[in-house]
């Protein structure tokens, strides 16, 4: 009969029962996960670096821009920029790149009349 202290525990003396139900390791390498994603080719990450640098250089002129005008309000940002203002201030201020961002600066950049100085 288990002690009081071994039964407050849980231990009543049938350690190994929690491993009845496990199989052992093969030696099969795990399955590749289905949502693994496949590798860039070289040439997809420098143009991915080529959009981040440019990205860069259209958020800082257009940072800049909007700041010498005294453009600083999100609604303000949005309204020069002709977009909701959430939209604009994310668009001024995410880190991850995504397809269609360059687009979206180059549209913001000649609506305002800003020239963005080339690589």
């Amino acid at each position: 009969m288990p002690s009081a202290a071994a039964s407050r525990r849980g231990d009543t003396g049938q350690r190994g029962d929690y491993l009845t139900g496990m199989s052992q390791p093969s030696d099969q390498p795990p399955p590749a996960s289905p949502s693994e994603k496949p590798k860039m080719s070289a040439e997809e990450r420098r143009a991915r670096q080529t959009d981040r640098l440019i990205m860069i250089r259209l958020r800082m002129a257009i940072s800049q821009e909007l700041a010498d005008q005294g453009i600083i309000k999100p609604a303000a940002i949005g309204e020069a920029l002709g977009m909701p203002a959430a939209e604009a201030t994310t668009l001024l201020t995410r880190r991850q790149w995504r397809e269609g961002d360059v687009a979206l600066l180059e549209a913001a950049a000649a609506r305002l009349g800003v020239q963005v100085p080339g690589p």
